[in-house]
């Protein structure tokens, strides 16, 4: 793959939470425009992976880097400013601000007010519902709507890597289905993303490639349509 496409290298990545080896020597990488899914059990260390290219955890060997420079020391907020964007587990949004209010926390890194209005907008095409609950307390929102509003908090930073750890959790099926259709029109409108999701199946049918990790070690990528056929995958993340 050309240099210039290369977006995100991570080599030999060691992280501990204590004395728990969480990741065990992981390397990956992503190029610009794809969307590549994490896959695994729960305690793989899918999640540590993406807090530790957030800035969150400190590795203790290895290193990641971000279009060509070396970021694994760089600090939570300035891997922000630079471009990748968590959106955390569990959704996170500031209960008590309005939909409006937690978009403009969004946007902190920025000073331009007629351009974040413009991506308030923005985000309201893309998430019709938030537009119309933007005045409600997101602590009011259901479960779908509170997943909406951490996607759209996300862009407001204008991500060029969005990292998204387990987006479909606890959501009704037809909402797993809406929140995966935006997703791909996120990455159609040209941001790549890392996902990390335990459910498989819809994670790899988008996926232009995926990653498999079992404790704390990738042991085995492909295409998404390679690991949906793939028989160790199938019988243990597919059902059989």
């Amino acid at each position: 793959m050309n240099d210039t496409l290369r977006m995100l290298d991570v080599q030999d990545l060691h992280v501990y939470y204590g004395a728990i080896h969480a990741l065990k020597g992981v390397s990956f990488h992503l190029d610009k425009g794809e969307v590549v899914a994490l896959i695994g059990t729960n305690g793989a260390g899918k999640s540590t992976t993406l807090n530790t290219l957030s800035g969150l955890l400190p590795p203790t060997q290895g290193s990641f880097s971000f279009e060509g420079e070396d970021i694994t020391a760089v600090a939570p907020q300035d891997i922000v400013k630079l471009g990748i964007v968590q959106v955390p587990e569990g959704r996170k949004i500031f209960a008590r601000m309005t939909v409006r209010e937690n978009l403009e926390m969004g946007a902190y890194i920025f000073d331009d007010r007629a351009q974040i209005e413009k991506d308030v907008n923005k985000a309201f095409d893309l998430f019709p519902r938030l537009a119309e609950r933007q005045r409600q307390l997101g602590g009011t929102l259901s479960g779908g709507e509170q997943q909406m509003l951490a996607m759209a908090r996300a862009l407001m930073t204008r991500p060029k890597l969005l990292l998204m750890d387990e987006p479909s959790m606890g959501l009704a099926p037809i909402l797993v289905e809406q929140v995966f259709e935006i997703i791909q029109e996120i990455n159609r409108s040209g941001t790549t993303v890392l996902l990390v999701e335990q459910n498989a199946q819809m994670a790899l049918s988008i996926a232009d490639r995926g990653y498999v990790m079992e404790t704390g070690k990738i042991v085995l990528t492909g295409s998404g349509e390679e690991l949906l056929v793939n028989p160790q995958v199938k019988e243990a993340y597919l059902g059989g």
